[in-house]
This record gives C-alpha cells, structure tokens and sequence, in this order.
C-alpha cells in the first residue's frame, strides 16, 4: 500500500472556495492562504444555529506503541457521516512541529482518511502556533525587563516566576536555562527554561476564548509571580495583554481545510492533552456546529485524558455538550494491554484480546459516568482475525454497547459507513443529558480525588510539600473555583506509564500544581511529566526530504 503522504500528494485537491461553498461560506468571507487553505472569520459563529446540531466526540482506550488512530477515525467517520446523508464537518487540532520531526511523524490522520494539504498542515500550515509562540515569548521578554527596569519595576521577585519561553520543537536541552548572563546590561541572571509551544498557556487561552474581548482579559489574567512583598502580578499589571493579543489576531480565526474525499475540515489549536486540555478551539467548534448537520471532533490521548477535560473544561466553559462519544480501539492495541509485545502483535491472539479489553471496559465505564452514550469503533488492521473481532464484539454486547469495525484507512469513507450509520443512530436516539464528573466549585483536593479515584481507578492520592504548598497559593488567590487539568502519563490510566490494562490499588501522587488563570484551570502535575519533550535516537525528521521540484518527501 501506498504512504500516506503518497495517497495524499496523488489526490487532486479541490479550490478552497468550493469546500467553503458546501458550508454556505461566501468566498468573499474567506481569507484564503493560497489555493487549498482559509481562514475562517467569527462572525460565521451564530449561537442559534448550534441548538439541535450534533457533536460527535472521539477517543480511544489508553494509547500503545500499536497505535489507536483516533484522528484516522474521526476524519473516517465523518466521510462516512457525509456518504450516508449527513452534512457533516470534521474538527482537529493542529499538528505540533515537535512530534512531525520526532517520534510520532505527520498528525493528519492515515491512509485514505486524512485531511489535506497534509505537508502544510503538517509543517507551518497558516502560522497559528508561530502567532501563540510569539505572544508567549513577547510576555516572557516584558518579565525579564521589567525585572531589569529601575523607573517601572513592578518589584516582582524572579525568583517566584514561573513564566518559560516556548518553542514548537522538540529540544531536551532547552529544559533548563539561565537568562540573563553576561553583565548588568544583559539583564538579571535567573533559572527558566522552555516548553514546547503547545504546553502554553496562551495555546490553552486560544483554544477556549469565545471571542477577541475574551482573548484579551484571559491574556491579562495570566499569573505571572509575586512582588518582594508577596503581592501577586498578573500579565495585566505589565500591561501585556493588548500587544500579546494583537499578535494573535489572526491565530484566533479557525482554519479551513478539506478531506480525501473533498469534505470540509476545521483545523485549529493544539494542545496536548497529557499536559493541557488537549482538544481543539472552542471557536473551531462552534464554527463547525453553526455550518454543519453534524460535527465530528477528537480530544487527545486516552478517554482520561483529552476526553475527560473536553467534558469537564470545555464542555462547561463552553456551554456544549456530545450528543455521542466514540472510543477508538485496535486489535493490536488490545493485545498489548493483554501483555503481548510488540513484536508479537500481528499473530492472532484472541485470549489476549479478551485480557487487554479490561482497559477498554474501564473507558466504557468513564464515559457513562458523564452521562454520554457511547459507540466502539474497532479500528481495522490487515492483520486482525475474525475470532479477535469477535471477542471485542461480544465483549461490548456485554456491556450493551454498540461496536462496529472501521476500515477507514484502507476503504475512507466507505469503509466507515458502517460506523457511521451506527453512530448517527445513536446520536439521533441519545436522551442523556450531559453532566460534568464535578462542580468547578469544589475544594481543588476533591475535585483531584474525584477525578483520579473515579476516572484513573486510583486507591489514594498523596500530595508531596511542594504541591501542599501550591494548594495554599492557590487558595491566597482565591482561585479554588477554577476546574483541574491533570497532567498525567498518558501511557497507563494510572501516573505510572509501565501499569498497562486496568491497574488497581495504585497512588497517584500530585508532584506540584501550576496555575493557569488566563486558561481558566489549574494544573495538578503527576508522574515525570516533561513539557518540553526530546528527540528520539532516531527522529523522524531524518526521514523528512525536499525535491528539486519542491515536493516533500517522508512525513510519514
């Protein structure tokens, strides 16, 4: 079979007004970036045309180096949704650069169920994380001068700043710097060091501001440190936010994109959802909800990861609600739950098939705690038996949940019709009404126990001194109300990446917690969580060529 970025390059793309016109887009309310790629403005966001829409959320079990392919899915099934009547509009994240050139390669979805131009939106697509990197980086620069300044000092003390730099690469050695060597001129040495661009908290800001007025007060409501007299200072107080949000003007609008198949795509935002909230914009969302019968979006990870914080966080912030949610699994990805390596996968194995289905069965169970109706989707590899199908099927009839087998990456969206009649029926049926796991006005203590105890499946939950005394900072700011967004390995529902299927009787221990109040959310950190990760021995990116002609080869 052809590569993906093959399949993708031998497809003839469509002018972007003509997927525009299928949304009912003027092409005169574009802002095109060349032929294939546009910008979405606001105004097309009407808050009575997103009642009675559907909204189709996609997750997966916990993931595995087998590989879920939830992005695969969600751009499958909603070929598949427009294959069987239903206007239906896909909405993504945008790839980071980090894992392009690292370990993961292209983000764009696989095989026949990918969204195109897959090279630009791979690489720079319309600049939008180069726009949230410049913003980070601009407040970073307005820190350390005013550290430096001698007539507008605020007297913030550095050594309370926990404010990093950030870049869309993957760089270890950029964990940990100290700025400001080389004499009273170049400013006032101090620790820092920098995240990735889609850590940021201006990534989590974009990604749930509901306009530009927005925008700019969660900019200015960034937590920046303490003065010497322990005063707190805010992004506002360096009067930041107007410059910060000028950057952004053009980040802040969705983009619009198309599939294999020439339906539309809504691509914008991207944070990981091991580390942030891990779902595209809320803009990009309802973007999609106002043009469209159906929306079909995925949140990062594991059902308890990305998904969980969709519910919790954007749901609530938003005022949305799924009317279905679709767990991704692989056959593969089963069996190494059920303890078979990674080199073994492709031989049939359906007792370890039934051993690996208890991670499953524990997403299952997460995902009717929020009161969604869920939809199996078995991802279709070559390699997978009847019998192991089977097993799945007749383990989610159990659990009266419907599953169907996807073939999207080999049929698109032929081979998710299946899926996707499957799914419609159940959106059109559900009358669950939506309810988040806990009230954003709990103590931050319960809301981190009721999140790890009922989603992680956790025993306990310790808190080391440092996250002790972060629990008291927050509480001095009087920033309780604010929901929790735990950063946690997303290799184990559990903080330990080597407890795979459903672990029991575990501790999940809150390292620190940091506060992000522009976001919206404070972050309880688990585990060695890196925010800035590193390249593998062999990163992708050695992979990656340039032709004479200009044409890319080796994404993926």
């Amino acid at each position: 079979m052809r590569s993906d970025i093959e399949i993708a390059q031998s497809t003839q793309l469509r002018p972007i007004r003509e997927i525009a016109a299928r949304l009912g887009v003027k092409e005169d309310q574009l802002e095109p970036y060349g032929h294939y790629k546009a910008k979405l403005p606001l105004s097309l966001i009407q808050a009575d045309k997103i009642r009675d829409k559907k909204l189709i959320l996609v997750s997966a079990i916990s993931p595995t180096p087998a590989g879920e392919g939830k992005t695969t899915i969600s751009i499958g099934l909603s070929e598949g949704l427009n294959r069987i009547g239903k206007q239906s509009t896909v909405v993504l994240r945008e790839p980071s650069l980090g894992p392009v050139f690292g370990i993961k390669g292209g983000a764009t979805g696989g095989g026949h169920a990918q969204v195109v131009p897959m090279e630009d939106i791979n690489l720079h697509f319309t600049g939008d994380f180069s726009a949230i990197e410049k913003a980070n980086n601009l407040l970073a620069a307005l820190i350390d001068n005013n550290i430096q300044s001698q007539s507008t000092s605020l007297g913030l003390d550095p050594r309370t700043v926990h404010w990093k730099r950030v870049m869309d690469m993957n760089d270890r050695a950029l964990r940990h710097i100290i700025v400001g060597l080389g004499g009273t001129a170049s400013g006032v040495p101090r620790e820092t060091g920098f995240d990735i661009t889609a850590a940021s908290e201006i990534m989590a800001i974009l990604c749930l501001a509901e306009d530009f007025h927005d925008l700019k007060q969660r900019i200015g409501n960034i937590f920046v440190g303490f003065t010497y007299d322990k005063k707190p200072v805010f992004a506002r107080d360096l009067k930041a936010e107007g410059a910060m949000a000028a950057l952004l003007k053009d980040a802040i609008k969705p983009n619009l994109v198309q599939t294999l198949e020439g339906n539309p795509a809504i691509i914008h935002g991207g944070p990981f959802a091991n580390i942030a909230q891990g779902t595209n914009s809320v803009l990009a969302t309802k973007m999609g909800l106002s043009l469209s019968e159906y929306v079909v979006t995925e949140a990062g990870f594991g059902f308890d990861l990305g998904a969980e914080k969709f519910l919790d966080i954007k749901c609530v912030s938003a005022g949305i609600q799924p009317s279905a949610a679709v767990l991704v699994a692989t056959i593969r990805a089963l069996k190494y739950h059920g303890g078979v390596t990674l080199s073994a996968l492709n031989q049939p194995d359906a007792a370890a098939v039934e051993r690996g289905l208890e991670n499953l069965e524990k997403h299952v169970e997460n995902m009717r705690k929020f009161n969604v109706c869920p939809v199996v989707a078995i991802n279709h590899f070559a390699s997978d038996s009847e019998e192991e199908v089977a097993a799945i099927k007749a383990r989610c009839k159990a659990l009266g949940v419907k599953a169907a087998v996807a073939r999207v990456h080999a049929g698109g969206g032929e081979g998710g019709e299946e899926l996707a009649r499957m799914v419609s029926e159940v959106a059109e049926a559900c009358t669950c009404e939506f309810k988040p796991l806990y009230d954003w006005n709990w103590e931050v203590e319960r809301k981190i126990e009721t999140i790890a105890r009922e989603i992680y499946g956790a025993a306990a939950i310790d808190y080391t001194p440092q996250a002790r005394a972060d629990l008291k900072k927050i509480s001095d700011l009087n920033l309780e109300h604010l929901p929790v967004c735990i950063a946690k390995t997303q290799k184990s529902l559990s903080d330990n990446p080597k407890l795979l299927g459903r672990p029991e009787n575990f501790v999940v221990t809150v390292r620190e917690i940091e506060i992000a109040a522009g976001a919206g959310f404070i972050i309880p950190i688990t585990g060695n969580i890196m925010r800035m990760p590193g390249l593998p021995a062999q990163p992708a990116a050695e992979k990656i060529n340039i032709d004479d002609e200009g044409k890319i080869t080796g994404l993926f």
